[in-house]
């Protein structure tokens, strides 16, 4: 079992930078691959980034490719996504996801087993 929670949402102009963090807890937890999710409102939740257990291997949505970076610390328990350049529609509740294996098919199904509750994050234009 691993639990997950996010951090770092707020409101950010567009062309600013935020930096989000999902806190992990549960055994196993530097085994896991793990991902970030969004949700904007009156769209379906959609794959962003995810990252392997070890953090060698990076996979990214093209909408994330050359703005976002995602990044471990599996001594802290804690995986980042860093946001550079962000847009009006990048708004959205992003969630942070865990799953035991490295899939790209997976991630872009969205099909994740662990999830955490989400962080908004709302870019004004």
């Amino acid at each position: 079992q691993v639990q997950l929670v996010e951090s770092g949402g707020g409101l950010v102009q567009a062309g600013g930078s935020l930096r989000l963090s999902c806190a992990a807890s549960g055994r196993s937890f530097s085994s896991y691959t793990l991902g970030w999710f969004r949700q904007a409102p009156g769209k379906e939740r959609e794959f962003v980034a995810a990252i392997v257990w070890s953090g060698a291997n990076t996979y990214y949505a093209d909408s994330a490719k050359g703005r976002f970076t995602i990044s471990r610390d599996n001594a802290k328990n804690t995986v980042f996504l860093e946001m550079n350049s962000l847009k009006p529609e990048d708004t959205a509740v992003y969630y942070c996801a865990a799953d035991p294996v490295w899939n790209t098919m997976r991630f872009n199904r969205g099909a994740m087993v662990y999830w955490g509750k989400g962080t908004l994050v709302t870019v004004s234009s």
